[in-house]
């Protein structure tokens, strides 16, 4: 039978944890103080849905919810209110048959045994998965290609660089062949190179075979190469649920100009909505924003006072901000950062 295609519906979810803190008129030393409790709030109303065949980010600063929440997704956890579905499965209640249609990679974690070679770890998966041997040679055939694992089977994962546990690690949760495949820091503290590797595989996976793809990081250029939409947690709510493009025209549209002069750069009068930013000798740095006046304008009233001053516009650049500041500013206009 099919495995049905991961849509992923979030209704109204709600997670509240109750924490242990020490009494503060307590005389008694921890951990013989009496105890006091505290409640926090992980999830608070969180609502969203996910079409199979798509690669999602689910962003946030530390605290905001975004653990918890993919431990609900994945089944780890039970939520204190609130309802979701996972490919017509509800991930706590039908544990057993959802975890065998969902891979999962922890950057932090390691689903392989650490003693093991390689093989020997994809090899007790299969049997966990209860894979049948031709569908998993086939399988496991092409993910160790694809992956460029071909060179490490035989080595205990112990002994592996972490680009290469990595890679691992992202052939082992797709040995089964799940629909969904939710991916937690995968890139932390690689290497460009397997940076690049890692994205570049996650994209062909989500293009030849459709498999729904749910991004934690806080590598925003993951986000920005592999996410076409963005959900935004802060505080356990959901604060956006855009595409990235959008996230960035309406949190920051602003651009940056550098101009380069071939002697002092010239003082300027300086139209409405420009503002300056920089100036060191032969170059001046300026924000200004597009809505109120266009690039080609401010480009000739740059050259009209440098003409005015005797020196040349050599050089002009303009750049958009970057993915870092359009996510911190995000947060700061939300209070959500942490």
């Amino acid at each position: 039978m099919p495995i049905p295609p991961a849509r992923i519906v979030v209704e109204d979810l709600h997670k509240t944890y109750r924490i242990a803190t020490r009494a503060a008129t307590s005389p008694r030393p921890w951990p013989f103080a009496r105890r006091a409790w505290r409640t926090i709030e992980a999830l608070r109303g969180v609502s969203f849905v996910i079409e199979p065949g798509t690669i999602t980010g689910l962003i946030g600063p530390n605290g905001a919810g975004k653990s918890t929440a993919i431990k609900i997704l994945s089944g780890i956890l039970r939520p204190s209110a609130g309802h979701v579905s996972v490919g017509g499965l509800v991930p706590w209640a039908d544990r057993i048959r959802h975890v065998g249609r969902i891979g999962v990679v922890f950057g932090q974690r390691s689903q392989l045994w650490w003693d093991l070679p390689v093989e020997g770890g994809f090899a007790l998966l299969r049997d966990i998965y209860r894979v049948p041997p031709d569908r998993y040679r086939a399988r496991r055939d092409r993910l160790v290609d694809t992956l460029g694992l071909r060179d490490i089977l035989d080595q205990p994962v112990r002994q592996l660089s972490l680009g290469q546990r990595m890679r691992a690690e992202l052939a082992a949760a797709l040995l089964h062949a799940p629909p969904l495949l939710i991916l937690d820091e995968p890139t932390i503290g690689l290497d460009a190179p397997s940076k690049l590797a890692v994205r570049a595989f996650v994209q062909e996976l989500n293009r030849t075979e459709g498999t729904t793809v749910l991004l934690t990081t806080h590598d925003m250029h993951d986000i920005e190469a592999l996410a076409g939409r963005v959900i935004v947690i802060g505080h356990g709510r959901v604060l956006a649920d855009s595409p990235f493009e959008t996230l960035r025209a309406t949190t920051l549209s602003g651009r940056r100009l550098t101009a380069e002069f071939d002697g002092p750069a010239p003082p300027l009068l300086l139209p409405d909505g420009v503002t300056p930013l920089s100036q060191g000798g032969q170059v001046l740095e300026l924000g200004f924003d597009p809505a109120r006046i266009a690039a080609a304008d401010l480009i000739r009233a740059l050259a009209s006072a440098a003409d005015m001053h005797g020196v040349v516009l050599s050089d002009v650049s303009i750049t958009r901000p970057s993915i870092e500041e359009v996510i911190s500013r995000f947060y700061e206009r939300h209070g959500a950062a942490g």
